[in-house]
């Protein structure tokens, strides 16, 4: 596991966007065949695309041989709703680059087959190559995507019953009232993000500390999904100083010097 610490959301979001843009052109150099990303909704993300809409706007990335595949959605909203996750991903990032509507690809949450549409996801990301890289938060319990705590860490593309404490957070998306949120998505799996060739996962501000300090120096366990980053071969946790305030001070200093960071930086 890599640990990128920055000292400000803005710069866990440049650092992010940059090293997305520089994988998608590498591959892009070597291949016609288009980039497979999968993608997150959520307060943290959002720097991100804002930060991947400049390098679009300025003419230093495309994303016109990009496929995408988000990583979950909410069942039973309908997709034109403000808090779905179709209108969010087309309302903060595929509206403002040239990506092809028909290479994106959100989950069904009004599919009259759940279990089948699920199925489907899982063929389409393999029909396309498989994903290349899968970017995605982490939640203040330490889940990924909506796979909850207590999710199997060998878990694929499914429905899932939110938590209390997941549905409290999402509130401040549906008027603050708990009773709006829906009570089950459709999330990738756990085994599905592993799948991809690498893994980012952001982490911004102190209510997310305790995870990170789970995710990175904790055991790898199912209560804490996020853990599961560990046997990646090639995944990062991109964070900032408050994220990062739980670490203990030696894994903090290993991780800014294996960066560079000089002594009066640590």
């Amino acid at each position: 596991m890599r640990v990128i610490i920055q000292n400000k959301p803005e710069q866990v979001a440049k650092w992010t966007a940059d090293y997305i843009v520089s994988k998608m052109q590498a591959h892009q150099q070597q291949s016609a065949t288009p980039f497979v990303l999968g993608l997150p909704t959520g307060s943290t993300p959002m720097q991100t695309y804002a930060e991947l809409i400049k390098l679009y706007r300025a003419g230093a990335a495309s994303f016109a041989n990009v496929i995408t595949f988000n990583m979950d959605e909410y069942v039973g909203l309908p997709e034109e709703h403000p808090e779905s996750y179709h209108s969010f991903m087309w309302r903060h990032f595929f509206s403002h680059v040239d990506v092809r509507p028909e290479h994106v690809n959100i989950l069904n949450g009004n599919a009259p087959d759940l279990a089948k549409e699920c199925a489907s996801y899982e063929a389409r990301m393999k029909q396309a190559g498989g994903v290349r890289l899968f970017l995605g938060g982490v939640g203040a319990d330490g889940h990924i995507a909506f796979n909850e705590p207590f999710s199997s860490l060998a878990s694929r593309t499914r429905v899932k019953t939110l938590t209390m404490d997941t549905i409290a957070a999402n509130a401040r998306f549906f008027d603050n009232d708990v009773t709006k949120v829906p009570r089950q998505a459709l999330t990738v799996g756990v085994a599905t993000v592993l799948d991809a060739d690498e893994v980012i996962i952001l982490a911004t501000g102190h209510l997310k500390a305790r995870a990170i300090r789970h995710i990175v120096e904790g055991g790898y366990n199912h209560a804490w999904t996020a853990s599961a980053l560990q046997t990646h071969p090639h995944s990062i946790v991109v964070c900032d100083a408050l994220a990062a305030y739980e670490l203990k001070v030696g894994t903090y200093r290993y991780f800014r010097h294996l960066e560079g960071f000089s002594n009066e930086e640590l």
